[in-house]
């Protein structure tokens, strides 16, 4: 009995050195989940900054070491401490991303609570994550996500990785700004004795480092606000006007942009050397396809249209960060790849043609890729295909310069609907890393004439002395437009397309009744595509005492109301193009016009407007055209730009009166 109580003793005993022991900083680690570390202690007593406003929260700290191991691959090693300051803030994560060329090294995540209570992301609070971006992928990139309990209004979210980074990397991005402000963050970059680097800076003035120790090297940015776009009408992509900072400490790590940019392209060159190589296969085939072609347009046209219409887009991302290719003849044969393996096919093809073609790196968010900052950043690849001298042709509307005098045809073979000649508006206007070697160049991707873009819309119809109003309307859109329109009908049902276009109808014809929906379309991507359809409205014209009140533009709305706000962003339209109406209303029988709307006539270096309301006999007719030129306008054109938005609202609402004869 007494040696059952000693023993009771001795193990109450242990059990409380055990549990001072796990209580300890040092020994935790040995009993449970780690604690929070002394520097997410500190942050979470930092105050709330005024600057917050109503953000959903705040990032007290942001803090990246960039070191390298004995073989000289990069090691990331990132903190953040996250204050939660209203319920849209709750939805924060930890999170750390990887692929078959990167590896997580640790990972942690703790909430400390308001009251100062503290709780790690157990293993059920940590989940793994494919790549979701498109729904058809075959991809090694997951994200590895923590979600620890507590996350409430006044909690701190705290996480910390460490990431072994992919042996080829050789630079660092910094992204310093986001969608809620900052209160303090760096970047440190702790390079090997007698290693160089290079910096370069977007949308913030730069920063000069600290040498905290020889060659390492610290940048710091104390309260920085937060990118908001909300409310904010025609800006730039997000990500085109965050502030960055790129570090380059390979071969890239030279003076001059032009010569990184060089430098960047060789490294794509080389990586994709022999993968664009024609097969015999290909050779056959293309050299079959391209027999008898009149002129280089017909030839390539060919090329481009087999690449477009029977080649799958299928993500495909593995090999250097699924940046390298597939083989041209695997392309060929499986009839399905990714952007770079189209553009690899592209290539292919086009040299058992005998044309020269390249890879062109690119950015879907048109502003991302900046002159100034020379980086292998990108989430798309295109081509530029050489243009024999002595070729001009009306149809190739996308033909740029390169810095040696050679003509780059530019053209998207992932974008199945957009003839040759044409491009993507997210793509114009922004810059390509032309990759080709020793003449590897940063090339200023075109923006197109509005010409290249048009949509032409003709309505007749005829207005009963009851208001209804019944009539058709043809369309052509031809460019980037009627690529749209292409692509619609290829992921759509027929019943749906009629309700998009009723319901489209009807934004400016309430009560509208479509009784017929047609779209023809093509089998030429640079004919126009056609939609067809006839409606009857009633109560479109409205009586007043003995006369009625119409509105003369029946349909399509291109004027959006935006506050006058002083405005320091950028203002984007999403493409140049023009965009033509033309409608008849005939009359009710008695009735003559009586009063039309005041034309309109409106010319703006980067647009113009122009409209007018007719009468002749028993037809009223209304006919404008509007045009824009430029795709992106200096913050200080806002007051033009609202001018023209002035006149296109207070023109699409006039009424012309009718009264009895």
């Amino acid at each position: 009995m007494l040696f059952a109580i000693a023993l009771k003793r001795i193990l109450c005993l242990l059990t409380i050195m055990l549990l001072a022991l796990a209580s300890h900083p040092a020994w935790a680690g040995l009993f449970g989940p780690k604690p929070p570390p002394q520097w997410a202690l500190d942050a979470a007593k930092s105050e709330t900054p005024a600057s917050a406003g109503d953000a959903g929260s705040v990032i007290l700290i942001s803090e990246i070491v960039v070191s390298f191991d004995s073989s000289g691959r990069a090691i990331e090693h990132i903190r953040e401490a996250r204050r939660i300051l209203k319920p849209k803030g709750r939805d924060a994560f930890c999170s750390a991303s990887y692929n078959a060329d990167q590896k997580i090294i640790s990972f942690h995540a703790w909430t400390i609570a308001a009251d100062g209570r503290q709780y790690p992301a157990q293993d059920t609070d940590i989940a793994e994550k494919g790549d979701t971006d498109v729904p058809q992928m075959l991809s090694t990139s997951k994200t590895r996500v923590a979600i620890p309990p507590a996350i409430d209004v006044g909690a701190v979210l705290v996480c910390e990785s460490e990431e072994l980074l992919e042996a080829y990397l050789q630079e660092t991005t910094w992204h310093v700004q986001y969608g809620i402000p900052v209160l303090s963050e760096a970047l440190e970059i702790d390079l090997p004795p007698g290693r160089a680097y290079t910096v370069a800076w977007h949308g913030h003035e730069p920063v000069q480092p600290v040498e905290v120790a020889p060659n390492h090297w610290r940048w710091e940015i104390k309260n920085l606000p937060a990118l908001d776009l909300r409310d904010l009408p025609l800006t730039p992509a997000w990500e085109a006007l965050a502030a960055r900072m790129t570090v380059q400490w390979g071969d890239a790590a030279v003076q001059g942009a032009e010569n990184q940019w060089r430098i960047l392209g060789k490294w794509v060159t080389t990586l994709e050397a022999d993968r664009s190589n024609p097969s015999p296969e290909i050779t056959t085939a293309v050299q079959s396809m391209v027999a008898n072609a009149p002129d280089f347009y017909t030839k390539l046209s060919r090329i481009t249209s087999f690449i477009q219409k029977d080649v799958r887009y299928f993500i495909v991302m593995r090999g250097i960060g699924g940046m390298q290719a597939n083989y041209a003849q695997d392309i060929y044969r499986n009839r399905y790849g990714d952007c770079k393996d189209k553009s690899t096919l592209l290539i292919a093809m086009a040299q058992a043609a005998g044309l020269h073609a390249f890879y062109v790196a690119v950015d879907t968010q048109r502003g991302f890729v900046d002159p100034a900052l020379p980086s292998i950043d990108g989430n798309h690849m295109i081509a530029a295909i050489e243009v024999p001298a002595g070729v001009q042709d009306a149809r190739l509307k996308t033909v740029i310069a390169g810095r040696e005098g050679k003509r780059y045809l530019i053209f998207d073979p992932t974008d199945e609907r957009t003839p040759l000649g044409n491009l993507p508006p997210p793509l114009q206007g922004g810059y390509g890393l032309l990759c080709a070697g020793e003449a590897s160049q940063l090339l200023a991707l075109p923006v197109l004439d509005p010409s290249a873009n048009t949509s032409d819309r003709k309505g007749s119809f005829t207005l009963t002395a009851d208001g209804t109003l019944a009539g058709s309307v043809d369309v052509l859109r031809t460019g980037t437009t009627g690529a749209d329109q292409r692509l619609y009908v290829k992921y759509t049902e027929e019943k749906d397309r009629r309700q998009q276009v009723e319901t489209a109808v009807a934004h400016d014809v309430p009560g509208v009744v479509l009784s017929s929906v047609r779209f023809v379309e093509p089998s030429e991507l640079d004919k126009p595509m056609e939609l067809h359809y006839s409606f009857s409205a009633a109560q479109y014209a409205r009586p007043a005492a003995s006369m009625l009140l119409v509105r003369p533009r029946v349909i399509a709305t291109y004027g959006e109301f935006t506050a006058n706000k002083p405005r320091t962003i950028p203002i984007e339209f999403a493409a140049t193009g023009r965009w033509h109406d033309s409608y008849e209303i005939k009359l009710p029988d008695g009735y003559i016009v009586d009063e039309t709307p005041d034309p309109v006539d409106l010319d703006l270096d980067f647009a113009s407007y122009h409209s007018a309301v007719t009468a002749k006999g028993n037809l009223l007719r209304f006919e404008r055209e509007f045009v824009v030129r430029q795709l992106e306008l200096p913050a200080t054109q806002w007051p033009a730009f609202r001018k023209l938005e002035s006149a296109i609202l207070s023109d699409e609402k006039g009424t012309a009166v009718l009264k009895k004869q």
